[in-house]
């Protein structure tokens, strides 16, 4: 459910100002928004005061405020939204190098900004994303007007037993739609009752990890790979395994050499975290080999599959799995929207009412009115609609950033164009020197607003190269595109 608006931030939120000074108090008002900003005191997002009832409470002309709104909002600290207010705009780096560069910082902070070792910012929560942000649909697409049409209609449609608890391992609705739908567009055949609906791809994983490991059992682990996936599961006490993925997907070759009585494997078999490239026939076939012999399982994270923009999507690992060793790993974020924390997972028979035995002993499961309104848009043919809309979408946008960064950058750059995804990955050619490592460009490229990662911070023990990943599905038109991308070079030097 999307959260409330913040209430709209008083005077008690800032320094009084001084009457005595010679800085005039537009300027004032001006400079404790910008240093409240920064200090993170004022979040992305929130709702500062009206211009009249800032006036009132400080004692000064609604001009006055009216004066420092407009300058904060020309240098791209405040966003008005006309009705809704003004909001603290999400360029929240390049707000905090502005500042940065103002003399009275201190030193600790000084040495903070130049640090090469310094840690990269995290996207902030509960703010608009970022240009280039990774993971994030594109969230302007999104039919909210017919969202929350099927809203209205479910919650009028409200009885009694829709206010008791629901099953906890998911409304038995949304599991067939869930199970319909696998069957028509991935090629996986599954029962309602082995859906199981979580509360996201983290609480998928902790299921699993309780279902199937015991402390210091082994994991086969991508590398370069997901690092919240690696999180999930060290922190349920396996031992993951780091093997090496080249063009062909994960290296099963090396995964037996390095750990062939290891209990689980984790891989993204259609777009690889973070790589792109799919694990080809071959090694399909040899992982489900593997572990149909070892008695292992196999975790499929599907986490974007459904976005490939040369042919059809490829069809489910899950769909070769003869044995009934692979669990399948689902989740609405990236094909809806990531408010909804909203995920799903197909296990075996023999794993099925383990894990709705589990369910009961974990909680309640998912809201059952979020539940319902993703089961109405599945049944009235929207979620189809919507992800051959987004194929098509994704696939323009794609192109126009491509196109983009390579106008801006010409020769510099180097472009890893995969059959599907929601990002790029973008390697800069002519950089010399330790300074100019991909982790480096993304803190240089955070600093101007751009939340672009490195590609070499998701690998561990086996490099993968230099590279920023660069999130394409919210840049909307070419002439967006061209300015970040010159935004990008610019920051980059």
């Amino acid at each position: 459910m999307i959260s409330a608006p913040a209430p709209a931030l008083t005077a008690a939120t800032l320094p009084a100002l001084d009457r005595r000074r010679a800085t005039p108090l537009h300027r004032q008002i001006y400079e404790r928004y910008r240093r409240a900003i920064a200090q993170g005191l004022l979040q992305p997002g929130e709702r500062v005061a009206s211009a009249r009832s800032l006036a009132a409470e400080l004692g000064v002309a609604r001009g006055t405020v009216e004066a420092a709104y407009a300058q904060l909002a020309g240098e791209g600290y405040l966003q008005p939204r006309g009705q809704a207010g003004t909001m603290v705009a999400a360029l929240v780096p390049a707000v905090r190098r502005s500042v940065a560069a103002q003399p009275n910082r201190s030193h600790s902070e000084r040495q903070c900004a130049d640090d090469p070792a310094a840690p990269l910012a995290l996207p902030a929560l509960n703010a608009e994303p970022l240009p280039f942000q990774l993971g994030i649909p594109a969230l302007d697409a999104f039919p909210r007007k017919l969202w929350a049409r099927l809203a209205n209609r479910v919650i009028r449609a409200t009885g009694p037993i829709d206010l008791h608890y629901g099953d906890p391992a998911g409304l038995p609705a949304l599991r067939a739609a869930i199970a319909g739908y696998l069957l028509v567009s991935r090629g996986v055949a599954c029962a309602p009752q082995q859906v199981i609906v979580m509360g996201g791809h983290r609480a998928s994983l902790a299921l699993v990890a309780r279902l199937l490991l015991k402390p210091g059992e082994e994991v086969w682990d991508e590398d370069p790979g997901y690092p919240a996936a690696r999180e999930v599961l060290a922190a349920c006490g396996a031992r993951l395994v780091r093997v090496p993925v080249d063009g062909e997907g994960m290296r099963i070759g090396d995964a037996l050499r390095l750990a062939p009585k290891a209990r689980l494997a984790l891989v993204t078999p259609s777009h690889q975290a973070p790589l792109g490239v799919s694990l080809s026939l071959p090694r399909r076939l040899q992982l489900l080999q593997w572990a149909a012999r070892a008695r292992a399982w196999v975790v499929e994270d599907d986490y974007d599959g459904e976005y490939r923009y040369t042919g059809p999507p490829l069809p489910a690992l899950k769909s070769l799995d003869t044995r009934d060793r692979v669990i399948y790993a689902g989740s609405f974020s990236k094909v809806l929207f990531p408010a909804l924390t909203l995920s799903y997972l197909v296990l075996p028979e023999a794993l099925a009412r383990r894990a709705q035995a589990a369910c009961r002993e974990l909680g309640n499961g998912p809201p059952q009115l979020t539940q319902a309104i993703v089961t109405a848009f599945m049944a009235g043919g929207h979620f189809a609609r919507h992800l051959k809309k987004m194929r098509l979408l994704y696939a323009r946008r794609r192109a126009l950033l491509a196109g983009a960064l390579r106008e801006a950058f010409g020769e510099r750059i180097a472009i890893d164009l995969t059959a599907g995804g929601m990002h790029l990955i973008v390697r800069i050619k002519g950089r010399r020197g330790a300074g100019f490592s991909d982790v480096a460009m993304a803190r240089r490229a955070q600093q101007a607003g751009l939340m672009c990662r490195p590609l070499s911070e998701r690998a561990l023990a086996h490099p993968c190269g230099q590279g920023l990943m660069v999130g394409f599905t919210n840049v909307t038109t070419a002439m967006q595109a061209l300015e970040l991308a010159r935004r990008l070079d610019q920051a980059l030097g």
